[in-house]
């Protein structure tokens, strides 16, 4: 099934060997370049099968808010999305003035109203661990405060181009506690006290920041990219 814009190219005349593989690749899909009427897109051919059409629903409301690349079209049996592309850079260190405008890139994201088919995190984990067991545990105890999260925010999914960021690959999109989306820029940035300090207050203003769910998600987003690797390794994602 078919998804997105009839008009942009005859999708079948795409021949894979044609396009441009680019040098800096995901791990969930392969991507090409290519140009269409003067415009540069991308074409990512899915290697893990999720809710690509979630994905693409969940997308289009993000490039509404402006945080994301325009996605054109979906095509499920072909296992493919073609999105504009997003011209910029990737960062591994964010100034102040940057670390605010992700806080409300954040704020923004956390607004869209979709489907809400809730991720714990929970079932992903067998709980041999102690310390994602009690992580879990404690927040079991705490507010929950879902949103539509990312949940994917390392610094390869984030372009900064001129005063601009935008989010990019957003297969596993999903409500989720907005901590954990958080907890991910803290972690993939190596944010410090100050710049910890500055984000967080950017994003949350005077409202109270809940520390027990900031340390308890740290210990899960680093047990979960673990989990991930090794699935990814023995080919069972």
């Amino acid at each position: 099934m078919r998804h997105g814009e009839k008009s942009l190219m005859p999708i079948e005349n795409l021949a894979l060997e044609k396009l441009k593989l680019l040098e800096q690749q995901g791990y969930s899909n392969e991507i090409y370049l290519f140009e269409h009427s003067n415009k540069k897109y991308l074409l990512r051919k899915f290697k893990i099968d999720l809710d690509r059409k979630l994905e693409f629903q969940i997308q289009k409301k993000a490039f509404a808010k402006n945080i994301a690349a325009k996605p054109i079209l979906l095509d499920e049996q072909k296992g493919l999305m073609v999105v504009e592309y997003l011209a910029g850079e990737h960062k591994t260190k964010l100034t102040q003035q940057e670390l605010k405008k992700m806080a409300q890139l954040l704020i923004e994201l956390h607004k869209i109203k979709t489907r809400k088919r809730q991720n714990s995190f929970k079932e992903h984990f067998s709980f041999k661990h102690k310390k994602v067991k009690k992580a879990f545990t404690i927040l079991d105890k705490e507010p929950k405060e879902y949103a539509l999260g990312h949940n994917d925010l390392h610094a390869r999914n984030i372009i900064f181009y001129k005063t601009s960021i935008k989010l990019i690959d957003w297969e596993y999109a999903r409500y989720s506690d907005i901590y954990f989306d958080l907890v991910s820029i803290m972690i993939e940035y190596k944010l410090n006290t100050k710049d910890s300090n500055t984000f967080l207050r950017s994003y949350f203003g005077r409202k109270k920041i809940n520390r027990k769910k900031l340390k308890a998600f740290t210990i899960i987003y680093k047990a979960l990219w673990r989990l991930w690797f090794e699935k990814l390794a023995k080919g069972a994602l």
